[in-house]
């Protein structure tokens, strides 16, 4: 019989995971900082929904902008942020790019998963190669607030 039980146990946990569990309290939490990229006094915000069972259910990150003296956001622009145009090299254009960091951070439920390199830029996010530091850091603090 403890032979049949360890059986069990073994087999949930090969078909489960042993994946990190994180809870946070249910609502919508916000956050922003100060993006330091170009000295530009941008502002990065976040806003992340976490559901009834304590999981995120979705994030949204965006980034201020000025254009011809009007603010904007990155996102609002769309592909008129024109990132592919500046950078023909880049992953996508800006908005692209951040959609895919914002469904990874679902995904993982969390930010560990992230890890900044020199640059600001992390390789944890596959077609995201713009500078994210302060997009984490907005999420951060978000999260913070929901634990």
């Amino acid at each position: 019989m403890k032979k049949v039980l360890l059986a069990v146990l073994v087999a949930t946990l090969v078909f489960t995971g042993c994946e990190k569990v994180t809870n946070y309290k249910e609502g919508t939490y916000e956050a922003s900082v100060v993006d330091d990229y170009n000295n530009e006094g941008n502002v990065a915000s976040a806003k992340i929904v976490i559901n009834s069972k304590g999981k995120i259910e979705s994030v949204f990150l965006d980034t201020t902008y000025m254009v011809n003296g009007v603010q904007t956001t990155k996102k609002a622009l769309g592909y008129d942020y024109n990132m592919k145009a500046y950078n023909p090299n880049a992953a996508g254009e800006w908005f692209e790019q951040v959609e895919k960091l914002e469904k990874a951070i679902v995904e993982h439920n969390g930010l560990d998963f992230i890890e900044l390199k020199e640059d600001n830029t992390t390789d944890a996010v596959s077609g995201c190669t713009i500078k994210v530091n302060a997009l984490v850091a907005a999420a951060k603090e978000a999260l913070n607030k929901a634990k």
